[in-house]
């Protein structure tokens, strides 16, 4: 059977609204995919997860510090777990298209378990030098190559299509829930009992998700044609995304947000230092309190029932304006207040754009379209830093932050544009049932909204 996009794919939708279904517009319960036992399993396992693997980061770091003295060090390990990403992320996906999903989860997160063993007895005989870091860095990243493409096509597997949105936004919210005690349960067994029982627990973590995807229904599972092995399929999976502008274009500005917005801790950390003259603690707060604003706007996104372009351009725009006005904040307390909507607005940036990619995606591209999708989000971010670093050395962290806000405000308002004119779309303002709303309508079109009382 062919794997063409024209072997598979429908017409591509509009690019600002989703097709006028029965369940579009209709909001759900905020929890609904978790009735859906074999996703129920496999968020539980993520809970753990999540959890070690924050646990894992800050261990890692702290770690190479340590062994050190070196902040460039730390910058280098990094480096080395996201540039698997950058240089074999295309290939993960043309592998997870041909694979089924369940089986290459259960490989993929065993050897993440194993290399954090590892690197736990290392530690915890006194052996460990800086490269073996290096090395297990370089291992989970290869892992997860494989393993995020996998994981983000697979939830599609567990829930179906209706409801797919609910069950990528309460992943967003485990994870970012993860964010809050991950790295405080690290800190105290740093200082407590030592590095090593941080990595230690990570890998016995993995024993949670494992469970899960073994304890599966495998005739529950919403399961896709796996593409034969064939020739020219990465070449084929590029093609897809550049003859769906709703695809490309939403890839391209996720891009310029995840290499130019998202740079935290090089803004924030030069806010607390430079700016507002703090410690740690004020950092620490930073990223809590932006935690929490990204949990408030995962929960908020499960429980729309739809993942329209025109929300993410406009939460991209709210995003860039909001950090902005964030690097104008003359005291810290504005500032520090400032972070729970810059991170309720780019997880909706996040949640949607990943949503609306997997639900318009021809399932037998979904593990190419969303292996360039993580490998552009995930590693705008390091190529990024040097360029936002040095211009908040050069300029100050206010101008870095703002330009930051910049590029994410324009690249929403530049792609929203080109999506509008791609789809013969024009801007519709007027008054309905008394308050304001603007909308993208057909041009031609003679509706127009009710005129203001």
């Amino acid at each position: 059977m062919s794997t063409g996009p024209g072997a598979h794919s429908a017409p591509a939708p509009d690019p600002h609204d989703d097709p006028p279904t029965p369940d579009t517009d209709r909001k759900t319960s905020m929890f609904a995919s978790l009735k859906v036992r074999n996703y129920r399993l496999f968020f539980m396992g993520q809970v753990v997860s999540n959890i070690g693997t924050w646990m894992q980061r800050i261990a890692q770091d702290w770690l190479v510090l340590s062994l050190t003295g070196s902040s460039a060090a730390v910058g280098i390990t990094t480096a080395l777990q996201f540039l698997p990403m950058l240089l074999f992320g295309l290939y993960g996906g043309v592998l997870v298209d041909r694979l089924r999903k369940r089986p290459t989860l259960l490989v993929t997160q065993s050897s993440m378990a194993l290399t954090a063993l590892a690197l736990a007895a290392l530690t915890l005989t006194g052996h460990v030098q800086v490269w073996h870091v290096y090395v297990a860095a370089f291992v989970m990243g290869l892992a997860t190559v494989v393993d995020n493409p996998a994981r983000q096509s697979f939830v599609s597997e567990l829930v179906g299509r209706d409801q797919l949105q609910n069950a990528v936004s309460l992943n967003s919210a485990n994870f970012q829930s993860a964010r809050l005690v991950g790295p405080a349960v690290a800190g105290l067994l740093i200082t407590g009992v030592g590095t090593g029982w941080a990595f230690f627990l990570n890998g016995v973590s993995f024993v949670a998700p494992l469970t899960g995807l073994l304890l599966m229904r495998a005739r529950e599972l919403h399961t896709v044609e796996r593409t034969p092995r064939g020739k020219g399929q990465l070449r084929e999976g590029l093609h897809y995304v550049a003859g769906r502008p709703d695809l490309l274009w939403t890839i391209v500005l996720v891009g310029f947000i995840g290499t130019f917005g998202f740079n935290f801790p090089v803004f924030l950390s030069a806010f607390a230092d430079d700016v507002f003259h703090s410690g740690a603690g004020t950092y620490s707060l930073f990223n809590t309190l932006m935690a929490v604003g990204s949990v408030a706007g995962a929960l908020l996104a499960a429980r729309r029932g739809t993942a329209r372009l025109r929300l993410l351009i406009a939460a991209a725009m709210g995003f860039g304006a909001l950090e902005i006005v964030a690097a104008a904040a003359p005291e810290l307390w504005l500032f520090a207040l400032l972070m729970v909507p810059i991170g309720l607005f780019s997880m909706t940036v996040n949640v949607t754009a990943n949503t609306s990619i997997q639900m318009s995606t021809d399932p037998a591209m979904r593990g190419r379209v969303m292996s360039l999708y993580m490998m552009v989000f995930l590693g705008g971010s390091p190529v990024g830093a040097p360029i936002v670093g040095w211009v908040t050395d050069t300029y100050g962290a206010r101008a870095g932050f703002a330009a930051g806000g910049t590029v994410a405000f324009l690249a929403a308002a530049v792609t929203g544009v080109i999506l509008a004119r791609l789809g013969n779309l024009r801007l519709s303002v007027g008054w309905h049932h008394g308050h304001p709303q603007v909308r993208f309508v057909p041009r031609g079109s003679r509706e127009e909204l009710a005129p203001a009382a």
